[in-house]
């Protein structure tokens, strides 16, 4: 395996981690102002599952346009920011939310929405443009489509395991979405430095 593809895969096991991270944290955050039934479950998978597919159609859209590393590293670095209200404004926007709207199923949905939406979809949009960044030949495209999304998915296991089993019982919240802020950020600079693979493997 080629420096590069071992950048790519590593980057969205990271992005696949940082996802699941951020979900089962959503529990945590919302849960003070809007309890942890159902109803916020149901509001919060609802809102990482529409964001992923509007990631993954945006993703594979820009794509098309010559694909690059530069790009690539822009999705981490953009992810991150985007997390930055979730941590500095998160308290602010629920507590809006639970005075406006009392019943917690749509508050719930309204909360999720605008803490979790923008991050989330600029994660999915890592995913479809990692295959083609990875992709030579037409007919090898969906072999890696395979290794790429079971890479992704084992990240998404591992973010799953970490986040319920340790992370949330060793740190507080707010201290594990700034690691994650941090590690998005690590991860696009490490494409940005990566840039000479491009060339070296094209």
């Amino acid at each position: 395996m080629s420096s590069f593809n071992l950048l790519v895969f590593t980057l969205a096991f990271t992005s696949g981690f940082c996802v699941m991270a951020v979900e089962l944290l959503g529990g945590r955050i919302l849960a003070p102002y809007f309890g942890s039934s159902i109803y916020v479950w149901g509001s919060i998978i609802t809102v990482f599952m529409v964001a992923l597919a509007l990631g993954y159609l945006i993703g594979g859209r820009l794509s098309l346009a010559g694909p690059s590393l530069r790009r690539f590293a822009l999705f981490y670095l953009a992810s991150a920011l985007a997390l930055l209200p979730l941590v500095l404004l998160g308290d602010g926007l629920m507590k809006q939310v639970f005075l406006h709207i009392t019943d917690p199923r749509y508050g719930s949905l309204v909360a999720a929405l605008g803490l979790f939406l923008l991050p989330t979809l600029v994660l999915g949009m890592i995913s479809p443009y990692s295959v083609r960044l990875l992709v030579r030949h037409q007919q090898h495209s969906g072999q890696v489509a395979g290794v790429l999304y079971f890479v992704s998915t084992l990240g998404s296991a591992l973010g799953t395991l970490a986040t319920s089993f340790y992370l949330v019982l060793w740190f507080e919240v707010d201290k594990i979405l700034w690691t994650l802020v941090a590690l998005l950020v690590a991860g696009g600079l490490l494409a940005l430095a990566a840039k000479p693979l491009e060339a070296t493997d094209a």
